[in-house]
């Protein structure tokens, strides 16, 4: 007789447990969509995942479908960092210059022999030779300094790092004061920099180089192209983080 009540006690063992467990699981699926919902803000998405989830679970425990009209958790943008900030701020100062720049060229019609280009190291002035030197030679010439302080004067403003680079074309030098291209291109640079020093650009914020016949606009392949390849570049270098 004992046996057979021992027997009825196993047969209906106590299954109260599973309600709580249940809930656990509904917990857990509810904390899961919370979870995702504060860090998207893709309602669609996140409408069609609980749907899922609650067929999943065959209807058990409390639907956590969102309503029709119901509005995703806004989300915040990132504020910008300071050096982003900077960086903006140097860039729209450096296209302000730009554009100040191209308008003092078209105003005095040099058009033909300088030019004005963004890069992505920094703003390029490029003048033609023959509007500063004669040939062979790396003195300034006639109204090359008013050209060029006319362009400083408009430099003066920003502090970021300036680079004059000399360049020739590919005729070989013969006789004369300098011995190559490499001296005179760099002869050049290095006369263009005199002045900046002399109108009041600090001698800190100036750098120069030489290039030759190595860095050439076009193939030397015409009078008109070599014209174009003897130059003197002045680079408004954007500030390196």
């Amino acid at each position: 007789m004992k046996k057979r009540r021992l027997q009825d006690s196993d047969e209906h063992m106590d299954e109260s447990w599973l309600i709580p467990y249940a809930d656990l699981l509904t917990l857990l699926l509810a904390l899961f969509i919370v979870l995702f919902a504060s860090s998207s803000i893709n309602s669609e998405k996140l409408q069609q995942i609980m749907i899922s989830m609650n067929s999943a679970l065959n209807g058990k425990g409390s639907s956590l479908i969102l309503k029709e009209n119901a509005s995703s958790p806004a989300v915040k943008p990132l504020e910008k960092t300071a050096g982003e900030e900077k960086k903006q701020e140097e860039n729209e100062k450096l296209h302000s210059l730009m554009e100040n720049i191209q308008s003092y060229i078209e105003a005095r019609g040099l058009e033909k022999v300088i030019t004005v280009q963004d890069e992505p190291k920094g703003i390029k002035l490029s003048l033609k030779d023959v509007i500063l030197f004669e040939s062979g030679s790396a003195e300034l010439k006639g109204n090359s300094p008013a050209i060029l302080g006319g362009l400083l004067d408009l430099i003066k403003g920003v502090q970021n790092p300036i680079s004059i680079e000399g360049h020739t074309d590919n005729v070989p030098i013969t006789g004369g004061t300098f011995r190559s291209n490499w001296e005179l291109s760099s002869a050049r640079a290095l006369s263009v920099l005199y002045f900046f020093e002399q109108i009041g650009i600090p001698s800190n914020k100036l750098q120069f180089a030489g290039f030759g016949e190595q860095k050439p606009l076009y193939p030397n392949d015409t009078v008109e192209h070599r014209q174009a390849n003897r130059r003197v570049d002045i680079m408004i270098l954007k500030v390196q983080e």
